[in-house]
């Protein structure tokens, strides 16, 4: 059997996620319906990030075992043909030891997500960034995102539908930047609970429009969804790259 890693990246627009699931098309099951017209073998691709519906990628890598050895630049570009008219791309493909999993091996992953600050509605930008329509103090929703680095209890900040057994993450890195009416939020880890990122935003936003009125600090410490902001919209939010 030959291992392949590939990064991939997609608009998830029109996908029910990552995952494959009954209730409409996966970027996964995509994906693996295209490895079967390519090589015409059955194959289950796994995914560094389970990213939601509505979610995109810049750098997704996944991972799949085929019995037939093929120069990468055939599966990266005989994908690409098969992916078609999908908004999904393969960048790059390569082949690795039998002990790589995308999943498993990852040590780092990092999401991006966009914010427009601005009262004009979105035409370019739709799905791809979330618009903001009242000012955000982005110097205080700097300040408060740095109480998130270090390892800490974020059940505050997970979804009802989140089935890790440990709410206990540890954030490596977070970064803002605001250029225009543009705010690019950034955040490294090892591993997320479900919907972590959206809510850390959303609760950020709700703190820099003085929605709340509580730290992030406080709120970690609370443990209680109840207590954090809203769960920002998918659209705005990227898996922008992950580390092995």
């Amino acid at each position: 059997m030959y291992n392949y890693k590939i990064i991939v990246e997609y608009d998830g627009t029109n996908f029910v996620g990552w995952q494959q699931q009954a209730n409409g098309q996966s970027i996964q099951s995509v994906l693996q319906e295209a490895v079967f017209k390519l090589l015409g073998e059955k194959v289950t691709i796994f995914g560094a990030g389970r990213t939601d519906a509505g979610v995109h990628a810049y750098g997704q890598v996944a991972s799949f075992t085929v019995k037939k050895k093929i120069e990468t630049d055939v599966i990266r570009d005989g994908l690409n043909q098969h992916l078609r008219p999908h908004p999904i791309s393969v960048q790059n493909a390569e082949l690795v030891d039998s002990e790589f999993h995308a999943r498993f091996s990852a040590i780092k992953r990092c999401y991006e997500y966009r914010i427009i600050n601005r009262r004009p509605p979105l035409t370019i930008d739709i799905n791809r960034a979330w618009c903001v329509y009242k000012k955000i103090n982005v110097a205080k929703m700097k300040k408060e995102s740095s109480s998130f680095i270090g390892k800490h209890d974020l059940n505050a900040f997970r979804s009802a539908h989140c089935q890790s057994k440990s709410s206990v993450k540890t954030i490596e890195d977070i970064d803002i930047k605001y250029e225009g009416d543009q705010i690019i939020f950034n955040v490294c880890a090892k591993s997320f609970l479900h919907s972590q990122v959206r809510i850390m935003v959303g609760t950020l936003v709700d703190i820099a429009k003085g929605n709340i009125n509580k730290t992030i600090l406080d709120i970690i410490n609370s443990k209680d969804r109840e207590v954090a902001g809203q769960t920002a919209p998918a659209h705005g939010l990227y898996l922008k790259k992950i580390d092995y």
